[in-house]
């Protein structure tokens, strides 16, 4: 069963070109290492936050991948524009 993990957070509007860029670059990097991530996306909500969900083909893979954050040097420098972030994994139950 396919997992994921989502995250929500705000970002300046004068921050989100950077920080794409930089989530662009930290993608690159965790899919170099972990090629279990199919496919991330991000949305804008209408209240102005982020929705930003990464899936993976197993829970496992999800799993190694957090482990490994420390050695991703891209991932603080993108989560540094963001404020109020909270994190949550899941597991997909339906997907059409």
């Amino acid at each position: 069963m396919s997992a994921v993990r989502s995250h929500r957070y705000s970002i300046a509007d004068a921050d989100l070109e950077e920080f794409v860029a930089r989530r662009s670059s930290l993608i690159a990097t965790v899919r170099e290492g972990h090629p279990g991530l199919t496919h991330v996306v991000l949305i804008q909500l209408e209240d102005g936050t982020y929705t930003d969900t990464w899936h993976w083909e197993t829970a496992e893979q999800l799993g190694a991948a957090l482990a490994a954050l420390p050695t991703f040097p891209e991932a603080p420098l993108a989560m540094a524009l963001t404020k109020d972030a909270t994190a949550l994994n899941g597991q997909v139950v339906d997907e059409r």
